[in-house]
């Protein structure tokens, strides 16, 4: 488990190590959570902004592309604004958590590794993780609509 000739590690030192980044740990999960990304599509014509959490505080959506003729148009550019928004926010927390997976990785003689190894600590879903809802998104059927769509 730990690195050759490393036999008299002082236990005392690696809890307290470990403590601590356990604690920055906290300190970035707290911080993406309480964090917000703004995502756009349409050249900016609608524009969604999230929390770390994954919620929806605002959406604005600019009068030129609000047509009732073409509410599946308008519908697609909210779904894509939102998407960017939440990449915008995994991408954010795959930069924080890299550093920490890093310093994991050194505490135990190792050299670091993926940082999106952690992302999924944070609602995001890491390469194998997709529930099978997202990870069938290859179909052509659009996006998802409510009633009467």
């Amino acid at each position: 488990m730990f690195p050759p000739g490393n036999e008299g590690i002082d236990m005392g030192r690696l809890l307290q190590q470990a403590q601590q980044m356990q604690q920055q740990l906290m300190s970035a999960q707290q911080d993406i959570s309480e964090s917000e990304a703004t995502g756009s599509a349409g050249g900016g014509l609608v524009q969604a902004t999230v929390t770390g959490t994954g919620e929806l505080t605002n959406l604005q959506i600019d009068r030129s592309v609000v047509d009732p003729d073409d509410v599946d148009t308008l519908a697609d550019l909210i779904i894509a604004a939102v998407r960017d928004a939440h990449a915008k926010i995994q991408r954010r927390a795959e930069e924080q958590m890299g550093a920490l997976n890093a310093d994991v990785a050194g505490l135990l003689g190792g050299t670091g590794g993926d940082p999106s190894q952690l992302a999924g600590l944070f609602g995001g879903a890491t390469a194998g993780q997709l529930p099978d809802s997202e990870a069938d998104d290859d179909s052509d059927d659009g996006p998802a609509r409510g009633p009467g769509s």
